[in-house]
């Protein structure tokens, strides 16, 4: 997992050209309130999932993972917790589904790093990075916010 502001995101990962046009995306969006959403950027090789929602409070977080996709999460505005942990300490609780790429467990709180995120950051979340994004670093507040899904 890296987290980071988007003006500094260029050095820190590898920039293939999938994520090359993530980050463009982002860069491009920046600050812009666009409808929520799914938004196609390279057909299923990157595409991104405008959301707004109101963060949650929770004392046991409920813990994903992807095989097929990296997510970049970045924050327009607002600001949320991501909890993260190494996939292999999460105990699951619903399996892999190909078609949603997605799973899904748990892991005791202790064993989560907390990473607080405001708007212009971002978080770049590997296949291996259990997380659990939408959490709430105080109480519950509204974000608006963009998920790059970037093929692996």
């Amino acid at each position: 997992m890296i987290a980071t502001d988007l003006e500094h995101i260029t050095g820190q990962i590898a920039m293939t050209p999938a994520m090359q046009k993530a980050i463009d995306f982002l860069r491009q969006n920046r600050g812009r309130q666009l409808p929520a959403g799914k938004v196609e950027i390279d057909g299923k090789h990157v595409v991104a999932s405008v959301q707004a929602y109101d963060t949650i409070v929770t004392e046991v977080p409920r813990m994903e993972a992807h095989r097929k996709y990296i997510d970049v999460q970045f924050i327009v505005s607002g600001e949320e917790v991501i909890a993260w942990t190494p996939l292999e300490r999460l105990t699951i609780t619903q399996t892999y589904d190909e078609t949603k790429d997605n799973c899904f467990g748990t892991v005791p709180l202790k064993e989560v790093t907390l990473v607080h995120l405001s708007a212009g950051q971002l978080a770049v979340l590997y296949p291996e990075d259990g997380h659990a994004p939408k959490l709430a670093a105080v109480k519950s507040t509204p974000v608006n916010k963009i998920v790059v899904k970037v093929a692996v």
